[in-house]
């Protein structure tokens, strides 16, 4: 695997900061991005139709695993009031979105952690655009872990593109957690949600 892919610890390609501009769930958001992480020149397409297909009025805690810049976590922070928690495992795309949660006032606790393996407590809901390029044992990963970090009724809610592996990332979900709904199909990408039944 190149070091220059955005699933790396550090990235070593040159720095290329840019700030972009963007509106999400109905207001605007100021991003610094760089070279080396996802979706660097826009909120990509797959993250919006997330966005636009949750509903967060009820959750009081968040966790966004492979947060990138950070316009996941850092939007719902900002419309839901959620306290969200952002992990990734590339240093440059963490300081990026220790960055813009500043930038946007919003307040996030924001770490390293390579899936769940520093993540401690649970999550009212748990989400994810997961690194399709780091291989389906990842996104895999992402699906089984998320369960032990879920409260009783706390949701998963990922985005995947059909021909990226959606139909098996949602056999994973309803192998993991019994249940998965489509909550939205859009241009090839899936919007799935597993919840976490009581026992």
């Amino acid at each position: 695997m190149s070091n220059n892919m955005y699933y790396t610890e550090n990235p070593s390609s040159e720095h290329q900061l840019q700030d972009i501009r963007v509106d999400l769930l109905g207001q605007t958001f100021y991003f610094l991005t760089d070279s080396g992480v996802f979706s660097k020149k826009m909120v990509d397409y797959g993250s919006q139709v997330l966005l636009n297909s949750l509903d967060f009025e009820k959750e009081k805690t968040l966790l966004d695993v492979g947060c990138g810049y950070g316009p996941l976590g850092i939007s719902l922070a900002k419309v839901y009031g959620l306290e969200v928690t952002m992990v990734d495992i590339n240093n440059r795309a963490l300081d990026l979105a220790k960055t813009n949660a500043e930038k946007n006032g919003v307040s996030a606790n924001i770490f390293y952690s390579n899936s769940y393996e520093n993540i401690s407590g649970c999550f009212d809901a748990i989400i994810s655009n997961p690194p399709i390029r780091a291989g389906k044992q990842v996104v895999h990963a992402i699906i089984e872990g998320s369960i032990e970090h879920l409260n009783t009724g706390g949701s998963l809610t990922i985005v995947i593109q059909k021909k990226q592996g959606a139909p098996s990332a949602k056999a994973k979900m309803e192998q993991i957690f019994g249940n998965v709904a489509i909550l939205k199909k859009d241009k090839g990408y899936y919007v799935l949600r597993s919840e976490r039944e009581g026992e």
